[in-house]
């Protein structure tokens, strides 16, 4: 790893923030206690909620840990398309008994408060993803001492990066569960992407910037991959869900290993931006006619999963997950993070002995 990255987790195993409740401070501190690199959340919080989520992470550990931020989007959503979508979507608030909701409720996700508790009371890393901040943010965050690290599913979003002057870039593939990181979502690229191996070897050429690599990574050996493709650290988020210290509801676990659902899709049907997850009645329902409008349509659709969660029915919940999800193991995440490093150093010894035998 590089010396920075270095400074912050013992391993080079980053789990991944989750927005929606799994990167909860209890994940992030066992995380980071156990030697990798802890992250919470911010989006869809308050700026208050994720201080006190910051608070909290602190009060468990002492290690360092990171921060991930939602960039305000920008509002090029066709409302007629949206008003479309929510008639679609009145069967839905019939059966779940609860009403759609506003689709004007924000598109900044309160980014400007949660910047300036930032760099008032620094963490040792903040991430940004659906975009690129600005060169000035990037300089204050480098001033306070903040690690900056910016979402790229593209060589082009990653020079953006460099020109910002980011100091790492995490680069996504397209087998990463949850929303894929573009900075600009264009409809007519919605539900395509480059594996992560070959987004790697791209972003290399591109820029001289260290990466974190994310997407479809369960096992140890997967790390030792991506490190020898370029990475520097490996970015792990549905490997983590599972995990007893994480916040996901106890269905949306289960749904990882559940033979019932047997692939994943990219979809906007949840949020109106391409997002990996498993195929359910929601997905499979909708998701051809979910226009391309984030956040109006995660606003609309917000209720409806909640109704979902709390009826117990994950066929109507956003049951994000990346490919590897069935490789998913119910342990601790501090012995995870252990078991992860373990297999990391048995593949590198592996690949060693190999060399030798060759």
């Amino acid at each position: 790893m590089s010396s920075a990255l270095t400074d912050l987790c013992r391993y080079p195993i980053v789990q991944a923030p989750m927005a929606g409740g799994a990167s909860c401070p209890q994940l992030v501190a066992a995380v980071s206690e156990a030697g990798g690199l802890g992250f919470l959340a911010a989006g869809y919080k308050t700026a208050d909620g994720m201080y006190q989520e910051i608070k909290q992470v602190r009060g468990l550990t002492s290690r360092p840990f990171g921060v991930n931020l939602f960039m305000p989007q920008p509002g090029h959503a066709d409302p007629a398309a949206v008003d479309v979508y929510r008639h679609q979507l009145a069967g839905e608030a019939s059966w779940y008994d609860t009403p759609l909701g506003d689709p004007d409720a924000g598109r900044d996700d309160g980014y400007e408060a949660k910047l300036a508790i930032l760099l008032d009371d620094p963490v040792p890393v903040v991430s940004f993803t659906f975009g690129c901040p600005t060169r000035d943010t990037v300089a204050a965050f480098t001033r306070a001492g903040t690690y900056t690290i910016v979402t790229v599913t593209s060589p082009e979003e990653a020079q953006a990066a460099q020109r910002v002057g980011a100091h790492a870039v995490c680069v996504q593939g397209v087998e990463a569960g949850g929303h894929q990181g573009t900075h600009r979502d264009d409809p007519e690229t919605g539900g395509t992407g480059t594996g992560l191996l070959s987004l790697i070897a791209l972003v290399k050429e591109a820029v001289p910037l260290p990466i974190v690599a994310a997407g479809g990574l369960m096992r140890g050996s997967q790390i030792a991959a991506v490190l020898a493709a370029g990475a520097d650290a490996a970015q792990l988020g549905t490997a983590f869900l599972v995990c007893p210290e994480s916040g996901a509801h106890t269905l949306h676990k289960q749904a990882m290993t559940n033979p019932l659902f047997v692939r994943t899709e990219l979809t906007r049907a949840f949020s109106g931006r391409p997002a990996r997850g498993l195929v359910n009645r929601f997905m499979h329902e909708h998701g051809p006619y979910a226009p391309a409008a984030y956040p109006e349509v995660h606003h609309l659709t917000s209720g409806l999963r909640k109704a979902a969660a709390k009826a117990g029915d994950p066929q109507g919940m956003a049951l994000w997950a990346g490919q590897g999800h069935r490789m998913a193991r119910e342990l601790p995440a501090g012995r995870l993070v252990e078991v992860l490093n373990a297999e990391l150093d048995a593949a590198v010894a592996s690949l060693a002995l190999r060399g030798v035998a060759s």
